[in-house]
């Protein structure tokens, strides 16, 4: 039963170099790069939508604010 992992030659056969992990590793990290690009472009796309409405929000409450602001004036006699 093979689980995808694992080599069918035996390990005794030939040790493992730098240079296999290295072509391995990358040849992983090159089959996720497409997927990882758009994922931070939509996540990217996400987080400055978000921080665009709560500053809009902000800025919005507090001209209205401004305009329902009630001026108190306290007179000593």
């Amino acid at each position: 039963m093979t689980d995808g992992f694992t080599d069918t030659s035996p390990v005794g056969d030939r040790k493992i170099t730098r240079a296999d992990l290295e072509a391995k590793f990358s040849q992983l990290r090159g089959s996720t790069t497409a997927t990882d690009t758009q994922r931070n472009i939509g996540l990217t796309a996400v987080i400055v939508a978000g921080v665009a409405l709560v500053l809009g929000a902000y800025l919005l409450g507090r001209l209205r604010g401004r305009k329902r602001r009630t001026i108190v004036e306290v007179v000593r006699a």
